[in-house]
Parts: C-alpha cells; structure tokens; sequence
C-alpha cells in the first residue's frame, strides 16, 4: 500500500493539513499522557520555516508527515505522524528510512529522535527497526526516552 502514497516536500500552505493530521494522529497519546504531546503544541506556519517536513499523499489528502532538522552530526527527527486511517500501513517506516536516507545524503552518521516513555507502542518500533535508547531525561511532566540509529557502514 506504501506505493499509493506520493512522497513530496512540504509547502508554506501545507501548515494546516499539517495541524490537522497531527492533532488526529496524537490524540490517542493526549488521552494515555492527560495532556497534548509536544507536536500538538506546535505552530505548524512557523515550524515549516525551520524545519524540513516531508508528506505522504494519497488522493492529494496529506496522510503522513516527517519533520526534520539536522542536530550536530545527526538528523533529528522531530515529529512522525500517521493519520488514524492509514496507521499500520507502514507508512511511519517509511518516512523513518526516507530520514535515515537524507542523513546519509547529508554525510551525518545517524539519525536520533525522542518520544514519551508512555509511547510504548512506538518505542517498540523505534527498537525493531534498529534505534536504540541513549538516555531517558524528565520533560514536560513525563519521562522523554533519547533513541538514536547508527547509518556508518561500521553498524
């Protein structure tokens, strides 16, 4: 199903499709948390201005996101988001080995990301497709688990 969705790059008018898939995509995890994880927070017309958002389309409708911005000599992937209709397609994996791709482009070794400790779920898939946990560090009233993937030919 991935090969239905058309991989593009984000546009300044693409800031409320953005909002919208990210508030349905999180709001399962606002009800575990009691609260709107960080992503809900953001101002997505600012946001694109500074970081590099990466959509999936199906039908022209934005299903899935990657937001990323370089951080030392990695990727950071900042936000993954799946619309509640398209999770379990792989599309979230998807948009993770397209990051793991542009840190390679870019000659970074490696791409890191953080979630909330409570994100079991995702945490398990993180691990499966090769990250691993650097750190956890209290935020924002919870526990934020630090993973990271090695891209070096050496791992």
């Amino acid at each position: 199903m991935n090969r239905l969705a058309d991989l593009r790059a984000a546009l300044s008018e693409d800031a409320i499709p953005i909002a919208n898939l990210v508030q349905a995509a999180y709001a399962p995890w606002a009800a575990l948390i009691g609260r709107p994880p960080l992503p809900m927070t953001v101002d997505y017309g600012e946001a694109l201005k500074n970081h590099r958002f990466d959509l999936l389309e199906i039908n022209g409708e934005v299903v899935a996101l990657i937001e990323t911005t370089p951080s030392g000599n990695r990727l950071l992937i900042v936000n993954v988001a799946v619309s509640p209709a398209h999770q379990g397609k792989g599309l979230g994996v998807r948009l993770l080995k397209h990051a793991e791709g542009l840190a390679v482009e870019a000659g970074l070794v490696g791409v890191r990301l953080y979630t909330n400790q409570r994100f079991e779920k995702n945490i398990r898939l993180y691990a499966a497709l090769g990250y691993r946990v650097d750190r956890e560090e209290a935020l924002n009233g919870g526990i934020a688990i630090h993973m990271s993937k090695d891209l070096t030919s050496a791992d």
